[in-house]
């Protein structure tokens, strides 16, 4: 370890120093000849990058140095002569390669390096590549080698990769800002007008391979996503012959499956799956207190305390089988066909206790409700590549077709627990069935212009519908059930995007960049069915992106990047109606909101050393018509008659809003650390500040008095917060792997109140068994259940309020996998998804 920390440095410095330094003696002089070549894992064949390349006299003097970039690859300038070669690598066995006569520029070919098992103090090591992949556009966090995850949900994975966040709700945020696209092997599959945060919680993560998070996507993807893009890669083998791993798994509370991934390759052809079944108990808690406050005088009218708590319980099947068919040299077709089906119920026990304006008791209910959903989905994919060259020259053709129907069912009965009532028990019932079609087909041609350059372009569009049939009934004393017209609605919403951009990049010297332009035409209807209400937004814009970038040396690098960005709303934003567990607290979607669109801007440095990454960023948005969730009176009272009085507890609604202008501007830390070989640090730390302007105003007619009331309220607000994650593996005696995360959200406040410090914690431990062909894993997720979402609300003359929400109490999961023809090492070279075309300027 010692002797290769001294080789790194001492090659780092001599080169530093070759560009004045004098020739050895005994040297012949005259000019530089280049050597090139590529290093990769001796299993895997994959890349290996960050090798360190060293070429020496054969007196040992070094004359040249640098690493291996994110290709393996690396060139390297020397005079004619005759030299040692050396390839070192943290865990690596070196290569050395003696008395190579260099009179040309030559290319040394591919170097593979074995992995070395090393014992120190009674630890046994294997080599490993880190789970988090820092580059300088963007972070791959590879899911196979966390054991955190094991058992899990896509929601789980997301929620243990740098940068990203996912609240109590499901919805996944990047630096803090939840305007974030999330695409599936680099499509957004079905997930855009369905319920993205549930769908991310119903595929299980044994089924991904890594994420992708890209902050500032380059002109070649979708515009959408004003918070940048997350990309999840599903796993699709593609060693020799027949291979696959199994996986079953056990947990508290309930959370038992089993899934496979297999896969068979031949000359020809590449058969991948990904087989699954799971079932799932998530129990969740919450309560709202509240206290309503006078429209005249804002004092205290009554006091509402609301206690949730629910069990979701889910059965899910999931399969996709593919081919990879290899028609020739130049060509390959892929097709993919998946199918997910989950059904469950979620029984929820709501209980109000209530109280009089001077605090003294008032009365008791409960409300349950038993909700019965199934969802299905099925997906066609094919892509066709062409490669006209071995320089990067090709045409890429995409399309998929998908269909996702969800439906849900609800029964809710309201009784009187405590206190004295005359108003009778009641029955009601909710009905909310989703449909979802649809197509996107994309092209994507890519042409090197010489050695340093490329010029791509390319079309997509994306088709799809989304038809949401909502009912509310109510059963009267008849036994009749009377249909709610406030909470009874037929939502269809149609989209049509079609694209075309164009991006030019090349790097001279030290310097690189790339320039783009996207175009994108929006035709968007959003109708009400049942009240003949319609919405026809038409837009088209454009999406300029560039990247500058400055390479110092091979592993130290900054850029500066921009692009334009919008953020369409889409599934639950719109949705007026979405449930009815509380009758006192309701979501409702906003049909007429309008996209968002946003500026952004970022400044990155990457500096690799041999056990250390470090990635930082400054970064600023700029967002017009900025999404706001707002609470605020409905004008609807639930009217309750005690002991002769009438009561009239306020509904308040929570709503989507557009609002003039958000600026969110933040200092980021990622860093990936090595001090051993038994033990890697990954960690990240966000640092922003969020200011929004505008002002809001809303009109609603008043249950009680039934006079027009109308609300302003004045939206501006600054906010200064930061977010932090530190996740740590170690491998103790025995070959045992212990892992530790831990995440923390600081408080943040906003316009109408504040959300409250959030932190959790979360360890597993892993050991491998039949000689590594089989791993048991034991994970506790939210050690101490501290995962809770809290809310401070304060709306003057309305309501104040305090919330805290939990969607999942802690969770012990045991799980083993089994590997067969495969170790647990192999790489799996996934089809690559659109990098968005700059990586290769970008030197990482």
């Amino acid at each position: 370890m010692k002797q290769l920390k001294t080789s790194f440095l001492l090659s780092m410095l001599l080169m530093a120093f070759m560009a004045v330094a004098q020739s050895p003696a005994g040297r012949p002089g005259g000019a530089t000849i280049k050597v090139t070549g590529k290093v990769i894992e001796q299993e895997s064949k994959q890349p290996l990058e960050f090798a360190n390349v060293i070429i020496q006299t054969a007196d040992n003097v070094t004359v040249s140095g640098g690493l291996t970039d994110a290709q393996g690859q690396y060139s390297l300038d020397v005079k004619p002569g005759t030299y040692n070669i050396k390839f070192d690598f943290i865990s690596f066995k070196p290569v050395i390669i003696t008395g190579k006569q260099l009179t040309e520029n030559t290319d040394l070919g591919t170097t593979p390096m074995a992995a070395e098992a090393t014992v120190l103090k009674g630890v046994e090591i294997t080599a490993e590549r880190s789970t988090v992949e820092i580059k300088l556009d963007k972070r791959v966090y590879s899911v196979g080698s966390d054991m955190m995850v094991k058992g899990g949900t896509v929601s789980d994975v997301l929620d243990n990769v740098p940068s990203l966040s996912v609240d109590a709700e499901g919805n996944v945020a990047l630096r803090g800002n939840q305007s974030v696209t999330i695409l599936i092997d680099g499509r957004p599959s079905n997930l855009a007008g369905s319920n993205v945060a549930e769908t991310l919680r119903l595929l299980p993560a044994d089924s991904v391979d890594k994420v992708e998070v890209i902050t500032n996507p380059s002109a070649r993807y979708d515009a959408e996503g004003g918070g940048g893009i997350v990309n999840i890669i599903l796993k699709k083998g593609k060693a020799g012959g027949f291979n696959g791993t199994v996986t079953a798994n056990t947990g508290d509370p309930a959370n038992h499956g089993i899934s496979s991934s297999l896969n068979y390759r031949s000359t020809n052809y590449n058969l991948f799956s990904n087989l699954g079944y799971n079932y799932r108990n998530s129990p969740g808690r919450s309560f709202t207190n509240s206290r309503y406050l006078s429209e005249d005088t804002n004092e205290t009218t009554s006091f509402t305390n609301e206690r949730r708590r629910n069990d979701r319980l889910r059965k899910g099947y999931n399969a996709s089988v593919g081919m990879e068919w290899f028609l020739d040299k130049t060509i390959t077709w892929t097709n993919s066909l998946s199918f997910r089906r989950n059904t469950g119920d979620t029984p929820t026990w709501t209980n109000y206790d209530n109280y009089f304006a001077d605090g003294s008791f008032n009365n008791a209910s409960l409300r349950y409700s038993y909700e019965d959903d199934s969802e299905s989905n099925v997906n066609y994919a094919t892509n066709l590549v062409k490669k006209f060259n071995d320089k990067g020259h090709e045409l890429k053709i995409d399309a998929s077709v998908s269909k996702n129907m969800e439906d849900q069912h609800t029964a809710i009965s309201n009784s009187i627990t405590a206190g004295s009532s005359s108003t009778p028990n009641s029955n009601e019932r909710t009905v909310n069935d989703q449909n979802e079609d649809r197509a996107v087909i994309q092209a994507d041609y890519v042409l090197p212009i010489g050695d340093n350059s490329r010029f791509e372009a390319g079309y997509r569009g994306s088709f799809s519908t989304l038809e949401t049939d909502a009912r509310a009934e109510t059963l009267d004393d008849s036994g009749v059930w009377q249909n709610n017209a406030n909470y009874t609605n037929f939502l269809q919403y149609k989209e049509k995007i079609n694209a075309l951009y164009t991006q030019y990049g090349s790097k001279k010297g030290n310097f690189s960049y790339l320039f783009g332009l996207r175009w994108e035409d929006s035709n968007i209807d959003v109708n009400l069915l049942n009240i003949a209400d319609y919405h026809n937004k038409r837009y088209n814009n454009f999406f300029p992106s560039a990247v500058l970038g400055y390479e110092f040396s091979k592993s130290s690098n900054v850029t500066l990047s921009y692009s334009r960005r919008i953020n369409r709303p889409r599934g639950r934003f719109l949705n007026p109606f979405s449930g009815l567990q509380s009758n006192i607290n309701i979501f409702r979607g906003n049909p007429d909101i309008n996209p968002s669109k946003t500026h952004a801007i970022d400044l990155g440095y990457l500096k690799k050393w041999n056990t250390l990454t470090l990635n930082s960023s400054v970064y600023v948005n700029i967002t017009d018509d900025s999404f706001q969730f707002v609470r605020q009176f409905s004008g609807d009272y639930v009217t309750e008659v005690v002991n002769g009085q009438t009561i009239n507890t306020p509904v308040i609604l929570t709503t989507p809003i557009n609002l003039s202008k958000e600026y969110r501007a933040g200092f980021e830390f990622n860093l990936n650390y090595t001090p051993y070989k038994w033990w890697r640090l990954n960690g990240n730390l966000n640092l922003f500040r969020n200011q929004t302007k505008g002002d809001y105003t809303f009109t609603y007619n008043d249950g009680a008095t039934g006079d027009p009331v109308t609300t302003y309220q004045n939206f501006n607000f600054t906010a200064y917060t930061w977010t932090s994650r530190l996740n740590s593996k170690i491998t103790l005696p025995g070959k045992i792997d212990w892992q530790l995360n831990g995440s923390y959200e600081a408080p943040q406040k906003n316009a109408q109140g504040k959300r409250l410090a959030q932190a959790g914690l979360n360890t597993a431990l892993s050991k491998d068994v039949l000689k590594d062909k089989g791993t048991v894993s034991l994970n506790v997720q939210d050690i101490f259940n501290s995962r809770k979402m809290r809310n401070e609300t304060y709306i003057p003359n309305q309501v104040q309020s305090y919330s805290s929400m939990q969607w999942r109490v802690r969770q012990v999961t045991l799980s083993f996998t089994y590997r067969f023809n495969r170790n647990k090492n192999d790489k799996q070279k996934e089809i690559k998804p659109d990098n968005g075309g700059g990586d290769e300027y970008m030197g990482g």
